[in-house]
């Protein structure tokens, strides 16, 4: 039997409803399902929900509690998400939780053996492939058993893992007209289209906030460089946004329409309230990180283990110039050298990753960050600041603002520059500032590297 159940989310637009983990689980039809005569050979719990029950916004620990408590001995297994992490966690001896990191970085692979059926027929242990042998806790009398792994998402891993793969046999025709028509529809919507070429790599979450390397260095100075309403381009402004719009690196060389998306994904709008007393505006950030963050997105800081972006894992278009230029001849292994990535401690240990990484550090973020423009160059102090912001936390800075003692609403907040959006002021920063090398653009060796010297 199989629920999916969301983390504990209210930030749905209203054409959404949303009903909590904590009403589902009592709700009658809820009830009646966990309680039916018929057999239940496991409980499948699914959902964009962190496994890990510490997790302030997990509900997957109230929803296996619920269960538990109805059915003691029926197995509950659960794959979540949200988190943006590897992650394992043993709930009871015959209950676990997997979690595969973010995005296409991770393939998750959970197996179990020994579940009590009355129903299946098939083949309990398959032969030709490992079968899982370890028991969830070392006191289990379930007779459940379990393996789990951590996949990097890439070519040379499924090629690694694939039968026969050591031969020509990797590539079929069928994948091929796939990567035929991800290079068509690529070329249509001009993702390859090329901005610029970044100068180094910024990274999310690899360096401390404020070194020239934390991609949170480069962003306030492309706010200031780009955000400008043109009719109050004099007035003093701080552009505030929020670093979870910031979903991932950039790296070292081509910036291109399809980067801009993969950095910056979402369209929410620049609006601001004029006229802020400096006094009031130049206190607004530092209360913004004091503030309840909106909870439709996830913040760097929830990052806490990560798969680098590398020059040559760019998403560019395949090569489809002859089949031959996808097969890889002989035997090969997946790596002659210890790169860098995610290095997994989960609650069976940490032989989980199924290649060996070095870590990537990984350093907490402040919520919102801050850009500005069009300050007096003398160094003197503004009267009154224009405080622009994302659409998306509007209300958080009336807020924050009223608890300073101001009295703004909603009707103090206006659109500061038409439609002009979170995914235009890095596209607009490129054209402006990355113009060298173009179009060859020096390329650096990824997120947790030093620039190399083209």
């Amino acid at each position: 039997m199989t629920f999916g159940v969301l983390f504990d989310f209210t930030g749905n637009s209203n054409v959404s409803k949303i009903i909590k983990a904590a009403d589902m689980v009592k709700q009658q039809w809820f009830l009646d399902a966990v309680n039916q005569p018929e057999p239940i050979d496991v409980f499948l719990l699914i959902g964009h929900n962190p496994i890990r029950t510490t997790d302030y916004s997990s509900t997957f620990g109230l929803l296996h509690k619920t269960i538990r408590t109805l059915r003691p001995d029926t197995p509950i297994q659960e794959f979540g998400g949200h988190s943006h992490i590897r992650d394992f966690q043993v709930y009871d001896d015959r209950s676990t939780g997997l979690e595969s990191g973010r995005y296409c970085e991770t393939l998750g692979w959970l197996s179990m053996s020994g579940i009590n059926s009355s129903t299946f027929t098939g083949n309990v242990f398959p032969r030709g492939v490992a079968n899982p042998t370890r028991p969830a806790t070392n006191t289990s009398t379930s007779g459940i058993v379990y393996s789990r792994r951590y996949l990097d998402w890439n070519r040379a891993t499924f090629a690694y893992h694939a039968t026969s793969s050591q031969d020509e046999t990797f590539d079929y025709h069928s994948g091929l007209r796939v990567s035929g028509e991800v290079t068509k529809i690529r070329k249509q919507l001009n993702l390859s289209s090329l901005y610029g070429c970044a100068p180094a790599t910024y990274c999310l979450s690899c360096k401390p906030f404020g070194d020239p390397g934390n991609i949170f260095s480069l962003i306030p100075v492309a706010l200031g460089a780009t955000v400008i309403n043109q009719d109050r381009a004099q007035i003093p402004r701080y552009i505030l946004i929020n670093s979870g719009s910031i979903r991932f690196d950039l790296v070292k060389g081509p910036f291109t329409y399809d980067d801009s998306f993969i950095v910056s994904p979402f369209n929410d709008t620049f609006q601001y309230i004029k006229e802020v007393p400096y006094e009031m505006a130049v206190k607004v950030l530092n209360s913004m990180n004091g503030a309840t963050l909106p909870d439709k997105r996830s913040s760097p800081n929830q990052l806490f283990g990560s798969m680098p972006r590398l020059a040559d894992r760019t998403c560019a278009d395949p090569i489809l110039s002859s089949t031959a230029t996808l097969k890889t001849r002989g035997i090969h292994r997946r790596q002659t050298s210890v790169t860098l990535g995610y290095v997994t401690s989960d609650d069976f240990g940490t032989d989980g990753d199924d290649t060996v990484h070095s870590k990537i550090p990984n350093f907490r973020q402040p919520n919102y960050i801050q850009g500005n423009g069009s300050f007096p160059v003398d160094g003197t102090t503004p009267a009154v600041v224009d405080v622009v912001f994302f659409d998306y936390f509007a209300n958080v800075v009336v807020s924050v603002s009223n608890a300073m003692g101001a009295s703004y609403t909603m009707a103090d907040v206006d659109q500061y520059v038409g439609v002009y959006s979170a995914q235009n002021y890095l596209p607009d920063y490129a054209k402006l500032h990355w113009q060298e090398n173009m179009p060859a653009c020096p390329v650096g060796q990824g997120v947790g590297y030093p620039d190399r010297k083209v």
